[in-house]
């Protein structure tokens, strides 16, 4: 064979050598990528009604954000603030049919379904925050979530609106007998009719849009609600006194389609899990923040202006309200209403 016929044969037997090995790899690839088939990828819209800078709406994108870097991306979260898609009174239907995932409702929206919520309308029923969050993180709060599960939601975690204080442009509001007489507005509640009726007050279901004009016309005398409310709404700005009372409290509920949450793999409602809880607690502190800072606003325009006293209840005075209005507690101990080991098992809770 010559020199050049070996190098032809040579090169030949190069050439098919190659282009076996070349095929073996490619089956060889073919077959991991049918063994490890892409991770099914799931979009989660979340809807609320307030604006991105509040609290929940802060909470809502930090969610996104978590839940997206513990999912590697498979969950898409897509956040809905200031009713873009669904208005509270509409969410929880739409969380049924699972055209939105999820939500956070405030309490009053669950009241005919499940009207045990009612349990944080009661009037000084928590000694502070940390009560509070005791009670939501633990037995009674769990109670309350499965409640809410029963009725075809996941129920996932409490958030903070805050504690509320009272105000009035009739007199100040030091004693129970102060609000005897005056007109209140509420939120529609059975508890917060009973807690008004205990002073001698007369409650009035009014819609918060229209509290502002309420109040500035005299329609009633007076108010309850979160620092936050009170000043982005500037009731301060309408009433002559603000009493510092902590004695109710503003929360939401997060939930979840039940048709959602049951089609993740359990990885995934772990992650959901997790990243709800790193929100959670984000969500209270930006709360507690943000009530904070705006009452320092309120304080700052009395301080100026001098058209609002502001009133720090001491022990004495603050016992006197709680002593009033926590005769209201046995009238909701019926298990169709709030129930009797929901509200001792809160003021039971270290």
């Amino acid at each position: 064979m010559t020199k050049t016929m070996k190098g032809i044969v040579s090169s030949v037997a190069v050439a098919s050598m190659l282009l076996f090995t070349g095929c073996g790899d490619n089956k060889e690839e073919t077959k991991t990528a049918e063994a490890k088939p892409a991770a099914e990828k799931f979009v989660l819209k979340f809807s609320h009604v307030v604006s991105p800078n509040t609290p929940k709406g802060k909470a809502a994108d930090y969610f996104e954000k978590r839940l997206e870097e513990l999912s590697e991306g498979r969950i898409d979260v897509q956040v809905y603030p200031s009713s873009q898609l669904y208005k509270d009174n509409a969410v929880l239907k739409a969380l049924k049919l699972d055209s939105v995932q999820m939500a956070a409702p405030s309490f009053s929206k669950f009241g005919k379904i499940v009207p045990q919520l009612a349990l944080f309308d009661l009037p000084f029923l928590f000694k502070d925050v940390d009560h509070l969050h005791r009670v939501q993180d633990g037995e009674v709060g769990q109670k309350l979530k499965d409640m809410v599960t029963d009725k075809g939601y996941v129920a996932l975690s409490f958030w903070d609106n805050g504690f509320k204080q009272l105000s009035s442009s009739s007199k100040p509001l030091i004693l129970p007998e102060d609000a005897e007489g005056q007109k209140f507005r509420i939120m529609s509640s059975k508890v917060l009719e009973a807690q008004f009726h205990a002073v001698g007050a007369n409650p009035q279901m009014m819609p918060f849009s229209e509290v502002y004009s309420g109040l500035q016309q005299g329609v009633i005398d007076g108010q309850e609600n979160t620092n936050s409310n009170i000043f982005t709404k500037k009731f301060h700005e309408v009433q002559k006194y603000l009493t510092v009372t902590n004695h109710g409290y503003l929360g939401y509920l997060v939930v979840m389609s039940q048709k959602f949450w049951n089609s993740l793999p359990a990885d995934l409602q772990e992650d959901v899990k997790q990243a709800m809880n790193d929100a959670t607690q984000k969500e209270r502190e930006f709360a507690a923040q943000l009530n904070n800072e705006q009452f320092g606003l309120i304080k700052e325009y009395a301080e100026k202006t001098g058209k609002l006293e502001i009133i720090n209840l001491n022990d004495e005075q603050k016992d006197a309200w709680r002593n009033a209005v926590s005769k209201i507690y046995p009238e909701f101990y019926d298990a169709n209403s709030i129930g009797e080991d929901l509200i001792k098992g809160a003021l039971a809770t270290e």
